[in-house]
């Protein structure tokens, strides 16, 4: 069977980053200062799918690094429900790969009449979301053809980390932002495929990150789904004790994400704990015991662990998918453009 478009996908990530910093670098500088000179009151995203799993990553790196909280904002909000939003003071970044989705656009619609500096991470230059609003930050991505995303989603998380490096001036965001383009690359030479394949036969597993590894996990999770039909739930390593480890027992797989920051005792911590039920533990990171090793290149800043993390995974969901006789550029049921309201 050839490559999978999605592996083929995924693999240009290292270029899209490069290419995305040189070309938005005066637009992100220009809003980093702005945001600088008048700081907002806190930050609210906009997105579905993998876009929302990215503003996931924006929202943990925003909060840790900027001390400003971050809000999730549900679209249905204005497009179903019609209510106003009284975002005056506040920074509000809308995520779309598309930039076509009926409530993505409405709600967006509403935080300009709520007074909000909306800023775009959209890929798609000419879509009505890109028009709508106040900031581009373009993905420079180019089109993507596999349903399942991966290079976009990639994308928007270096959009970002661009963001936020440049609006905090952290030196180590903006060395690990450089850093990127080669980490991406080291990752997609990480072989998943071979330990993902004892995921053949199973319907069911948890994907588990903390902090900025929290949308990378519910990323997974849902690539499972689309591309592999199995039921996947993501959690956080403190959330998963709150109910969900009743489910554990012997064989039960779960994939744990490192966070390579301070989280890293507590994740530990976890995939022991699963280990101790006989779980199947897949452990990205170093120092679990009796758990399978996936594979990360050395040396990777906290900022970066969950995309290349993510990267390296991307091959080897799909060759699950192909071995489970999937094809994980068709899903059944989706589109590439989803129009929700």
């Amino acid at each position: 069977m050839p490559e999978a478009l999605l592996t083929r996908e995924a693999a240009e990530a290292a270029d899209i980053a490069a290419g995305q910093f040189a070309a938005n670098s005066e637009t992100v500088e220009a809003l980093a200062e702005r945001l600088r000179r008048k700081p907002p009151t806190f930050v609210a995203t906009c997105a579905r799918g993998s876009s929302d799993h990215a503003a996931t990553y924006g929202k943990y790196l925003i909060e840790r690094t900027l001390g400003l909280p971050v809000a999730s904002l549900g679209p249905s909000l204005a497009s179903v429900y019609g209510g106003s939003l009284d975002l005056s003071g506040a920074l509000f970044i809308a995520v779309s790969q598309s930039g076509r989705s009926p409530d993505a656009l409405r709600l967006t619609e509403a935080a300009k009449r709520g007074g909000a500096l909306v800023v775009g991470f959209v890929n798609d230059e000419a879509s009505p979301l890109a028009e709508l609003v106040d900031v581009l930050v373009p993905l420079h991505a180019g089109a993507e053809q596999s349903v399942a995303a991966t290079k976009t989603f990639l994308a928007t998380c270096i959009a970002f980390l661009h963001l936020v490096s440049a609006w905090s001036e952290d030196p180590a965001l903006r060395s690990a932002l450089e850093r990127a383009p080669r980490l991406l690359t080291e990752a997609g030479a990480c072989d998943w495929s071979t330990p993902l394949a004892a995921l053949r036969q199973v319907s069911s597993l948890y994907v588990i990150g903390r902090g900025l590894g929290l949308g990378i996990a519910q990323e997974m999770a849902l690539k499972f789904k689309e591309t592999c039909r199995i039921h996947a739930e993501a959690f956080s390593a403190a959330e998963v004790l709150h109910g969900p480890m009743a489910l554990a027992g012997p064989g039960f797989p779960v994939l744990v994400l490192d966070p390579a920051d301070e989280g890293s005792e507590s994740t530990l911590s976890v995939a022991a704990a699963f280990a101790g039920f006989g779980g199947a533990v897949a452990y990205a990171g170093e120092g679990a015991p009796a758990t399978t090793a996936l594979p990360m290149p050395p040396d990777v800043p906290a900022a970066l662990a969950p995309l290349v993390q993510v990267r390296a995974f991307y091959g080897g969901v799909a060759a699950l998918a192909v071995a489970r006789g999937l094809d994980p550029d068709r899903p059944p049921h989706l589109r590439k453009v989803t129009q929700t309201l």
